[in-house]
This record gives structure tokens, C-alpha cells and sequence, in this order.
């Protein structure tokens, strides 16, 4: 869809659209140079996207990408649909947690006090973006990644809150491990 709505806005070439990726959005998606590449051939054979050779001033001729009829309504119908969804995968951090049991408590600890500064680091990032004057969906996506973020960390403090009050109050927990059954059993080493 990303590519899609890029050409919608314009006929590009490949770099083109690489270095937008990167420079508006590159603290929102994480799509490799190769991968828009690969996409945008795809895009043509599927006939959302047609490409002619085209040229600017003593340049090397690059591929111009352009958005078909049926590409503008394979966007359309792909921005409906994530428009209206409300997700429903459980990202890899979610399953982390499921199974946070099975750690140490230290470690456990450790690793959510790693995860609560990479996410303050985040969290300045998204911060700096400047503000886009004619791209208010940029401001958008933007807003919501901060406030997705700043939600998590207020979980994770929460979280960590708890595990911290878990390690003083069970005896041993800085090498204990909680198993399915629910007891505390002092870690093997």
C-alpha cells in the first residue's frame, strides 16, 4: 500500500521513493531499499504500475514508475481495509511476555528495564520529526506512534513496578524462576 500511495502522489523512480521512505519515513516503517525495489516490479507484472525509461538532464535514464487504473483501486481498497481494522496480530513482544514466567526475576527485570529505554530513545525520535505543513496524514501517523509509545511505556513501568515488588517480597527471587504450576523453584545452574 505504501508504494501504491507514494505513486498515486506522484510517478517516481525507485530511488525517489527510497529516499522519501527514509527520510519521512524511516521512524515508521522499517522497508528495506531492496524490498521497494522488488515491490515495484511486482507492482508491474500485477499491472498496478506501469515503468518507462525517463532521464533528467546528464543523468543516468532510471525506471518511472507510475500508478495504473488498477492500481489507484487496489489503493483505494487497501487504505479502506487499514483504515478501518484495528490490528489484531500480537506482535513478538506480546508472546515475550506470555512467557516472562520462565525467566529469573533478575532477568526478567533486566530485560523490561532494556526494553523501557530503547523505548524513551524511541519516543525522542518520533519527538524530533518536524511537523509536515501539507502532509497532515504524516502528522498523523506520527501522533499515533508517540501515543502507542507512551502508552507502552507506562505499561512497562507498571510492569517493572511489579516485578520489582515481586523480587522483595518472595525469598530467593533474584534466581528463581516461576514454572506453569505456579511455585517458585530456585533457578539450576
Amino acid at each position: 500500500m505504501l508504494i501504491l500511495g507514494l505513486l498515486k502522489a506522484q510517478s517516481q523512480h525507485g530511488y525517489q521513493i527510497n529516499e522519501f521512505i527514509e527520510k519521512n519515513l524511516g521512524r515508521v516503517s522499517n522497508m528495506k531499499k531492496a524490498t521497494a525495489y522488488a515491490i515495484l516490479k511486482r507492482l508491474e507484472q500485477e499491472g498496478c504500475a506501469t515503468s518507462s525509461p525517463g532521464r533528467e538532464g546528464n543523468r543516468p535514464t532510471k525506471r518511472v514508475y507510475s500508478i495504473t487504473e488498477k492500481g489507484e483501486k487496489r489503493f483505494e481498497k487497501l487504505l479502506r481495509e487499514v483504515l478501518a481494522s484495528s490490528g489484531g496480530t500480537i506482535p513478538a513482544e506480546e508472546i515475550g511476555i506470555l512467557f516472562i514466567d520462565h525467566l529469573p526475576v533478575r532477568d526478567a527485570l533486566a530485560c523490561l528495564n532494556a526494553r523501557l529505554a530503547k523505548l524513551e530513545r524511541l519516543l525522542e525520535t518520533y519527538r524530533s520529526v518536524p511537523k509536515h505543513r501539507n502532509a497532515l496524514g504524516m502528522d498523523l501517523a506520527i501522533a499515533r506512534r508517540i501515543r502507542m509509545a507512551e502508552a507502552d511505556r507506562d505499561w512497562l513501568k507498571e510492569t517493572i513496578a511489579l516485578w520489582e515488588k515481586r523480587a522483595e517480597s518472595e525469598p530467593n527471587s533474584h534466581n528463581a524462576v516461576r514454572h506453569p504450576d505456579g511455585a517458585m523453584k530456585k533457578e539450576e545452574t
